[in-house]
């Protein structure tokens, strides 16, 4: 759990940092920052579309970051899924399954990758953050609380 919390800690942060800061920009994602995903929203019939960018950036970033810690890590995945399923259904479905390989100008990508992320998504929220992570040592105190007190109880 480890791996994948991390995985996709640094793929959510990564890419909210190019939303609201404009962070690795390129010819694949394009110049990034606020103004560039509002439009991409906008066209897309998203709005309102600023609001909605800095939304998005914003829980890309610390949803990320939430993750890789392992702090709130279900609700942080859910939170991302009902993202990257609107992303899905409202950018990518249009295209098809697969990814746009060539760079085909008019393009956009499919749905490929956006299904690898709701399933490692729907993974953490099944399965939790794992033993390395604040959720996993929070939960082992609990219950070792509750082995305490189911002892206290019987010894009474």
């Amino acid at each position: 759990m480890l791996v994948l919390r991390l995985t996709l800690a640094v793929v959510f942060v990564a890419h909210g940092s190019h939303v609201l800061f404009g962070a690795w920009p390129g010819p694949g994602q394009g110049p990034g920052g606020l103004s560039h995903e509002a439009e991409l929203y906008a066209a897309a019939g998203l709005n309102p579309a600023m609001p909605l960018a800095i939304l998005a950036g914003v829980l890309h970033l610390i949803a990320g970051v939430l993750l890789g810690v392992g702090w709130f890590a279900r609700w942080a995945a859910g939170a991302l899924v009902i993202d990257v399923g609107i992303g899905l259904w409202q950018l990518h479905l249009k295209w098809g399954f697969f990814l746009n390989y060539s760079n085909a100008p008019g393009q956009g990508h499919g749905i490929e990758y956006t299904v690898i992320l709701l399933g490692a998504l729907a993974a953490l929220i099944l399965a939790g953050a794992g033993d390395f992570s604040i959720d996993g040592v929070r939960a082992k105190g609990a219950e070792a609380r509750a082995a305490g007190r189911a002892r206290l109880r019987g010894k009474v």
